[in-house]
């Protein structure tokens, strides 16, 4: 099935062939008379315990609370960008509408293929170039959330020098570094913070490769880093090996990763950086259902939650009034948050 998706070969058969647990793609349909919903994932998709999670969060709620019909697909690490378009179509070509994708990757593809299908809604997560009057951009604050968990990494470092750890280097990735780096130095200006990205676009292999997250966690580390922070998908499970290794702290991204993580791993997680794309997900479909279809640009920052800091584990209640005063400096404008590192 990889192949044959890499190929940019895919078809509705093959789609609802693929169970859950296997192969690229994966179906559940609902048994109501609503909406049927094609949601294409990014490299990682189910089970990334991340980005790809969040949205998948968003999309059951809709399922169980708005009785839609869904389909899913996910991206193969490498494939060409035919791959991409050829999975909007498919969606599309079977009357799926509106169609979800997950990601920036999916950028050209979804300004493309919904030139192709004025009569189809697309909806894009974490990108606003692609332009149209069917298309709606949901995209998030990150660089707020990050400067609050940038925030707790220096106010718990011993060695005054804490890590980041990106997926690929892309204008997106950055704002994440850059709102850490900006939180960490708000607090302490002398702080160090070393950053390192996974791999450089088109190489978008950074979001799952935990192997090669675990390397740069440890190289920060043992040169002296005591809480890193990592934006980089399915590879942050190797940053908190590395993390449980070397008896030292790492910052979760997108999901409460405390939740999902495997309890060994628990007790290195300090906090983590929520983007809520699950609640962006279920609104968006929400309004669909009702027949308000939203177009353009949608952002959710932290004034309407779209963004936030994690509680669970208790490691930060000791400084969450100090968080939670830099939070609402943000929302109140008295703190911009920078976008660019």
């Amino acid at each position: 099935m990889a192949a044959l998706l890499a190929a940019g070969v895919m078809s509705l058969g093959a789609l609802s062939a693929c169970g859950s647990s296997g192969g690229s793609d994966s179906s559940g349909s609902g048994s109501g008379d609503g909406l049927k919903v094609g949601m294409a994932y990014d490299v990682g998709g189910r089970g990334d315990q991340s980005f790809n999670d969040s949205a998948a969060a968003g999309l059951d709620k809709a399922k169980k609370d708005l009785g839609i019909e869904t389909q899913e697909s996910e991206a193969v690490d490498g494939e060409a960008e035919s791959a991409r378009e050829e999975r909007l179509r498919t969606f599309a070509d079977a009357g799926y509408n509106p169609v979800i994708a997950v990601g920036f990757a999916y950028s050209a593809s979804v300004a493309k293929v919904a030139k192709e299908y004025p009569d189809i809604d697309f909806a894009i997560i974490d990108d606003e170039e692609a332009k149209g009057d069917n298309i709606a951009n949901l995209v998030f604050a990150e660089e707020q959330g990050s400067f609050l968990v940038g925030a707790a990494a220096a106010l718990k470092t011993k060695s005054n020098e804490v890590g980041f750890v990106g997926g690929v280097e892309t204008p997106l990735i950055q704002k994440f570094e850059a709102g850490y780096v900006a939180g960490a130095k708000a607090v302490k200006p002398d702080i160090t913070v070393d950053t390192t990205y996974l791999s450089q676009p088109p190489d978008f292999s950074g979001f799952g490769d935990p192997a090669k997250g675990k390397t740069a966690a440890q190289g920060m580390y043992d040169k002296g880093a005591d809480v890193v922070y990592h934006a980089a998908g399915g590879s942050g499970g190797g940053v908190f090996e590395a993390a449980k290794s070397a008896n030292k702290l790492a910052i979760g991204v997108d999901s409460d990763q405390y939740k999902t993580v495997d309890a060994s791993l628990r007790s290195v997680i300090l906090t983590s950086m929520l983007k809520n794309v699950d609640v962006a997900v279920y609104n968006y479909l929400k309004s669909a259902s009702e027949g308000d279809i939203p177009t353009g640009v949608r952002r959710y920052d932290l004034k309407v939650g779209g963004v936030d800091y994690s509680t669970s584990g208790g490691q930060v209640d000791d400084i969450k009034s100090k968080l939670d005063d830099y939070k609402q400096q943000i929302i109140d404008g008295k703190i911009t948050v920078p976008t660019k590192p």
